[in-house]
């Protein structure tokens, strides 16, 4: 709740590591001003620890230690970096400007540094789950193309029967035409069968 009031960012940092702070300003208005980085000892007192170049060389970083601050006038970009960070460097800092006396925090942060894990425990266990998190994409692919090649399949098939039933159709109604025209001339041949007996007994 602190830190939302008064407006804190919060910067994670490793053992070892580095960070990198950048504090915005106006850069019409505050150009001309120092430009600083401290870091708070109590409610009234912020440590000087290194301030920027004037604006007319605002390519050329200043250092004081481990940390190095930079200003971008044009842009308007203080950027502080801190390097090789230690358990002393957490604590708040202030970016500020300072003009004929008066002070201007542009930006409060928070550094938090955390204890670096060592790399040497337990070493076979990285490689161990590397050679297990590469063998599922290779299992999922294989998956893949098992399920493509049955659903092909499936679908050759499907259509092969759907083929072969519209050629037994056509098959069977081509059949049953020809039969009934058939069956008409070899009536017709009965009959005159039939009646041409009965010709001959009359006469």
């Amino acid at each position: 709740a602190s830190c939302a009031a008064e407006n804190i960012t919060v910067v994670y940092g490793i053992e070892g590591g580095t960070i990198s702070v950048n504090c915005t300003y106006n850069p019409w208005q505050q150009r001309w001003r120092e430009k600083s980085w401290c870091k708070q000892i109590d409610e009234t007192k912020c440590q000087h620890v290194v301030s920027a170049r004037r604006f007319w060389l605002p390519f050329i970083k200043n250092r004081n230690g481990s940390t190095s601050i930079s200003d971008n006038v044009r842009e308007g970009v203080l950027t502080v970096t801190m390097k090789r960070l230690k358990k002393q460097d957490a604590g708040l800092y202030q970016c500020k400007t300072d003009y004929l006396g008066k002070t201007n925090t542009l930006r409060k942060v928070q550094v938090e540094v955390l204890t670096a894990v060592l790399e040497t425990q337990m070493p076979e266990e990285p490689s161990a789950v590397q050679s297990i998190s590469s063998i599922p994409p290779e299992a999922d692919f294989t998956v893949f193309y098992i399920i493509a090649g049955f659903l092909v399949t499936k679908f050759m098939v499907a259509v092969l029967i759907f083929i072969i039933g519209i050629s037994r159709k056509n098959r069977e109604t081509e059949q049953k035409n020809p039969n009934e025209h058939q069956v008409l001339p070899f009536a017709g041949d009965l009959a005159h069968d039939e009646i041409s007996p009965s010709w001959e007994s009359t006469a």
